[in-house]
C-alpha cells in the first residue's frame, strides 16, 4: 500500500512540475465538471492532425472523472502551497 502511495504522490508531483501536462489535466477536468468532456473528446477524435496514440491516451484520461478531479484537487493545494 504504502508503495502504492508513494508511487501516487510522484505521478501527481511530476504532473504539477510539467506546465503543459499541468495545463491540459485542468482544462479536461473544467471541461468535465461542465458537463463538455465528451464534445471535445468527439472532437479530438476526429481530428487528423492529433496521432492516434494521443486520442487514445486523452480519451481515457477524459473519461476518468475520478483522476481528473483528484489531479485537480492536487493541483490547486499545492500551488497556495508554493
Amino acid at each position: 500500500m504504502d508503495e502504492l502511495l508513494l508511487h501516487d504522490l510522484e505521478s501527481l508531483e511530476a504532473i504539477s512540475q510539467d506546465e503543459e501536462t499541468r495545463t491540459i489535466f485542468l482544462r479536461m477536468a473544467a471541461l468535465s465538471r461542465a458537463g463538455r468532456i465528451e464534445p471535445f473528446l468527439a472532437q479530438l477524435a476526429a481530428d487528423d492532425e492529433v496521432d492516434e496514440e494521443t486520442k487514445a491516451k486523452l480519451a481515457e484520461l477524459g473519461r476518468d472523472r475520478s483522476l481528473l478531479f483528484t489531479v485537480e484537487d492536487y493541483l490547486c493545494r499545492t500551488q497556495r502551497l508554493h
